[in-house]
C-alpha cells in the first residue's frame, strides 16, 4: 500500500537529558580477524531482567557506527519510548553489508548474523527469536537491511529501509560498489545474485514486516519505486512512504520516526 505521512515530529518529545543508556561496544569479528566497535542504546527501563527487542540500525556508504547516535540522538527517546533496544554496528566504509565474493577483508554478512548478534543476545537481556529483533538502515544500510533479513528471515521478524540501493545494477561505477562484486561487465553474476530486488523470491508469505521509505528528489527514488511495484505485483504486503526529500540527514532525521514506530508496532503485536 502507499501511504503518504504527515510528520511524526510529535513523536520526539523533549526532555532536558536523555535518559537512555548509549555505549560503544567491542566485538570481535573471527571471519575477518578484527575488533568492530558498534552503539548500543539501552532504554531507561532496561535493567537486565526483562528480555527487551532489539532494533539493528545500520548506517551509510562512508559512515561508522557513530552516524545514528551523532546527527540523530532523538532515538535514544525513541528507544525510551518504545522500550527496545537500539544496536548501530560499524558496517565497514562501503561494505554494503554482504561477503564479498572477491575481498576476503568484507564478510559483513557473516559479522552481522553469525558475530554480531549472538554477541548482542549474550551481553543484553534480549528477546532471542525474530518475534524481537528487526533491522533497518539508510542508503547503503538500507540494502543492508532487506539484504540480511530476506536472506535471514530465520533471525528477523521486521525490516525497513530508508533511501535504501535496493538495486545497485544501475550504479556500476559508483560507491566502491565494484571493489566488493568485482567489475560489473566482467561479474554480472554476482551483481544480479546480490541485489535486493532480485531477491523477492525468498520470502516466504507473511514472514517478514517490511517499510520502505524514500524521498522523490533522492538519486534511489527510481530503483525503491520499481522494487514497490515489483512487491505490488506479487502481492507481498509491505508499506511504502514516499515524499519530498532528497538523500541527506534532513530527510533520514523524519523517517526514522515512522520506520521505528513500525518496529514497535510489530513487537507489540508478536508480544
Amino acid at each position: 500500500m502507499h501511504r503518504i505521512f504527515l510528520s511524526l515530529s510529535f513523536y520526539f518529545l523533549v526532555f532536558t537529558a536523555y535518559a537512555a543508556k548509549v555505549d560503544t561496544v567491542l566485538t570481535t569479528s573471527e571471519s575477518m580477524k578484527k575488533t568492530i566497535k558498534a552503539v548500543v542504546i539501552t532504554p531507561r527501563v532496561y535493567n537486565g531482567e526483562k528480555a527487551l527487542p532489539v532494533v539493528y540500525l545500520l548506517h551509510g556508504y562512508s559512515g561508522n557506527y557513530a552516524d545514528w547516535v551523532t546527527k540523530v540522538p532523538a532515538i535514544q527517546e525513541l528507544a525510551d519510548n518504545y522500550q527496545y533496544i537500539i544496536v548501530c554496528p560499524d558496517g565497514g566504509f562501503s561494505s554494503w553489508y554482504l561477503d564479498s565474493p572477491i575481498d576476503p577483508q568484507f564478510k559483513y554478512e557473516t559479522y552481522i548474523v553469525k558475530e554480531l548478534i549472538p554477541f548482542i543476545d549474550q551481553k543484553y537481556k534480549t528477546v532471542r527469536s525474530r518475534n524481537g529483533r528487526a533491522i533497518t538502515g539508510l542508503s547503503m544500510g538500507g540494502h543492508g537491511a532487506l539484504y540480511l533479513a530476506f536472506r535471514h528471515q530465520d533471525l528477523f521478524g521486521a525490516a525497513g529501509s530508508m533511501s535504501g540501493g535496493v538495486d545497485i545494477r544501475p550504479f556500476p561505477a559508483n560507491w566502491d560498489l565494484s571493489k566488493r562484486l568485482g567489475a560489473l561487465s566482467e561479474h554480472p553474476e554476482s551483481w544480479e545474485e546480490h541485489t535486493v530486488t532480485n531477491l523477492l523470491h525468498l520470502l516466504m508469505p507473511d514472514k517478514l514486516a517490511i517499510i520502505i521509505d524514500c524521498g522523490t528528489a533522492d538519486f534511489f527514488y527510481t530503483v525503491n519505486e520499481q522494487l514497490h511495484k515489483k512487491m505490488m505485483d506479487r502481492n507481498i504486503e509491505h508499506d511504502y512512504i514516499t515524499r519530498p526529500g532528497a538523500h541527506n540527514w534532513e530527510y533520514w532525521s523524519n523517517s526514522i520516526a515512522y520506520q521505528l514506530l513500525f518496529m514497535h508496532r510489530f513487537f507489540l503485536k508478536k508480544e
